[in-house]
């Protein structure tokens, strides 16, 4: 049964869609989350000034749900269904398919691996695994947040499952992970939400899925669907700023590239993603009393749901876990009473005082930005991995059939790293072996040693990218460092978009190329004629060498440690590069103080792209450090034999070695949810030593993924003391 709602359009929506509110771009107050409150029980329901027209739509939960799309847990386990002409795909296949990808995207989809009895749309939240599909009824409202200059267009929405129970109401919030588009969490925190009845408070952060295509002037609208740029005007995902004269410029001397929303919007969105998750609490307060409000007397809303009366749960996998914190952190008006979060990119502002000992080894390097520590990954991973055995590299017959080059050119980077006297060794393996001890000595952890060759091949390189131009606000037009965004072709040439491809990036791609045929292009390539090659298949103009376009990292690194690494100073137009990316970084750094919430943070000690010393090791230590201790009520738990890709585990070489993180926001969640509700206290901080699956990787077990202990022994215990944080081996 469907409740009553007060909005009359809602009355007769049935199965359709319908719109309310203002237009989208009507004149608004300047964007400020915490300048709008969420009003008390019996006043008035306000819709926040940033949101404008908000569409909705409800799902019955059989040939559709908020869940899986309509596919079932069965069908998000299939092939996703083909579009019925994929040269016109419609709003509801771009909306199916997109959930079917984002699903997948952050979990281990193969039943061996979990999918079905430890996690999965069948399984509760307390661990049952059903014979059910898993589908969701309940009603979807979609908005964007802005400043009314459609130049931010975050996109938010908000589920309410039919079960959503007003007597105790919940939110909980699901910030895409990454730079993934609106449902980029729907398979983390919301799927867990949603289970528990909760009301889900989606946003993408301003980095989603935007992808502008510069030949075509083609843009995403909120909805999926691609528009010229011109007829999408303030109501694009994303369309960079550029006039039509530059465009055709840029167009003319760098064809075929593509900007994307999260490198290119010059606006550094990082800055912004508590205020965006906080945006989306608001919107969920809104939503809930409009559809479950009672009329005043002058025919208004009147507030039924308000903070005091709901739960809420600030959660989110990696940059949404971020973004979880920043809120916890922003929270003026306490909104959120919980935070449980899995691998966050968190960077803590200050741990000057803050040492970090596993055992009884101190830990060189900690809390770095999260660009220091990419620019020497990207450096160095590549020739590293050569360290290591090929049977001993995860996803190493994976990346020789994907991704050869990579494997193929390591040695290369290795001799291009030595003549530049930036690693030692006169040997191939003399100098693989000085690259990873150069991570090592940067933070990373001998337990992700196997990952460090797959991660350069499928993520480091673009992250670099991305988040370098994004700190500096740089411009398309800027090429910083020589690299791009462009399909190629198999020898690496920049070509056109396939146009049947592209109209469905909605769907298929996420924020970062490489995605859906967009890869990263190194203009500056020596063999690239001047038209630019694939990073991974060009040679460096220093060297001549097929290094994997070395100078452009080199020139990634130098920029953000504001020095040439190879000897001298930045000229005058890389140091206003720098200043501009320092500022960006201190934009985004964070205080550590979460306002006395309780908080959850887990993490895998195998991580390699996100290293525990880094982010969350760091991070817990600056919270024992800024807040006093009335106020401190973070946890922090350590996984073993845990990293960051979930989705990765049904790779060889992965599913024999690691096990699911996602177990653990499950138990995060479960945890935060009975302290909030019963005072269940919550688990100490502590390492969770689990069991690999091993040679074949046989079907996973609860033995292999066992749970927070709520009285660690004292071998498993993270323990603080006097500015240190103690880390058992």
């Amino acid at each position: 049964m469907i409740v009553a709602f007060t909005w009359r359009a809602l009355a007769f929506a049935s199965l359709g869609l319908v719109v309310l509110g203002t237009p989208a771009h009507a004149k608004q107050p300047p964007e400020n989350a915490n300048d709008h409150y969420v009003g008390h029980f019996g006043a008035k329901n306000v819709k926040p000034p940033y949101i404008g027209e908000i569409s909705a739509k409800y799902y019955d939960g059989d040939s559709d749900d908020l869940l899986t799309g309509g596919l079932g847990k069965t069908g998000l386990a299939a092939a996703a269904p083909p579009f019925a002409n994929p040269f016109a795909p419609t709003p509801e296949e771009l909306r199916r398919n997109a959930i079917h990808t984002n699903y997948r995207a952050v979990l281990d989809i193969t039943a061996a691996g979990g999918y079905g009895t430890l996690y999965g749309p069948n399984v509760t939240n307390d661990g049952s695994a059903t014979a059910s599909e898993g589908k969701i009824p309940g009603w979807e409202y979609l908005t964007y947040a802005d400043d009314g200059t459609g130049r931010k267009n975050v996109t938010l929405m908000v589920q309410i499952p039919d079960h959503f129970d007003l007597k105790q109401p919940c939110i909980v919030t699901a910030t895409s992970s990454g730079s993934r588009g609106i449902y980029g969490a729907i398979g983390a925190s919301g799927e867990w939400g949603l289970k528990q009845g909760c009301a889900i408070a989606y946003t993408d952060k301003g980095t989603g899925n935007g992808l502008h295509d510069l030949m075509s002037n083609s843009v995403g609208l909120i909805d999926g669907t691609r528009v010229d740029a011109v007829t999408a005007g303030e109501d694009s995902i994303f369309t960079a700023e550029l006039s039509d004269a530059e465009r055709a410029t840029f167009n003319a001397a760098t064809p075929n590239r593509v900007a994307y929303k999260h490198a290119h919007s010059q606006r550094n969105p990082e800055k912004d993603w508590g205020n965006n998750t906080l945006q989306a609490i608001r919107f969920a307060f809104y939503v809930l009393n409009e559809q479950y409000g009672s009329r005043g007397p002058d025919g208004a809303v009147r507030i039924t749901i308000d903070p005091k009366r709901a739960l809420v749960i600030a959660s989110g996998i990696s940059n949404g876990g971020t973004g979880a914190l920043q809120a916890a952190e922003q929270d003026l008006s306490g909104l959120i009473d919980g935070v449980a979060i899995t691998e966050p990119t968190a960077q803590p502002a200050n741990v000057k005082k803050l040492r970090i000992v596993q055992g009884s080894t101190e830990q060189p390097m900690i809390g770095q930005p999260l660009l220091d520590y990419f620019t020497v990954a990207n450096l160095y991973q590549p020739c590293a991995a050569l360290a290591l055995a090929p049977v001993d590299t995860a996803g190493y017959v994976i990346i020789g059939l994907l991704t050869p080059s990579v494997i193929a050119q390591g040695a290369t980077r290795c001799a291009s790293l030595a003549a530049k006297g930036l690693v030692a060794g006169a040997t191939p393996e003399e100098q693989a072996e000085d690259a990873l001890a150069k991570l090592h000595a940067y933070g990373w952890l001998t337990d992700s040693d196997t990952l460090q060759l797959s991660h350069y091949a499928l993520a480091t390189p673009a992250v670099t990218m991305t988040y370098i131009n994004a700190l500096g606000r740089v411009s398309v037009l800027d090429h910083l460092c020589g690299f791009s965004f462009a399909n190629t072709d198999p020898a690496g040439n920049p070509v056109p978009q396939v146009l049947e491809t592209q109209l469905g990036t909605f769907s298929t791609a996420n924020g970062i190329p490489p995605t859906s045929g967009v890869n990263l292009v190194y203009n500056d390539a020596a063999n690239g004629g001047g038209m630019g090659k694939r990073d991974i298949l060009a040679s460096s103009p220093s060297t001549g060498a097929f290094d994997l376009a070395l100078d452009g990292a080199i020139c990634q690194r130098n920029l953000t440690v504001g020095r040439h690494i190879d000897g001298g100073a930045l000229d005058a137009n890389e140091a206003a590069y720098a200043r501009r990316i320092e500022e960006g970084i201190a934009e985004v750094r964070l205080t550590a103080r979460l306002r006395g919430k309780p908080a959850l943070i887990v993490h895998g000690r195998a991580d390699a792209l996100v290293p525990v010393n880094h982010a969350s090791r760091a991070y817990y230590g600056a919270n024992r450090l800024a807040e006093g201790n009335g106020h401190r009520k973070l946890s922090y738990i350590e996984v073993t034999n845990a990293q960051h890709f979930d989705s990765f585990l049904g790779l060889p070489g992965y599913a024999e070695r690691f096990v699911p993180l996602h177990v653990y926001l499950i138990g995060a969640l479960n945890a935060m949810y009975d302290h909030l509700t019963t005072g269940t206290a919550l688990p100490p901080s502590q390492i969770v030593r689990t069991v690999p699956r091993g040679p074949g990787a046989p079907s996973i077990a609860a033995t292999n993924v066992p749970n927070f202990s709520a009285d660690p022994t004292a071998n498993d215990r993270i323990v603080f003391k006097r500015n240190t944080l103690y880390i058992p081996d």
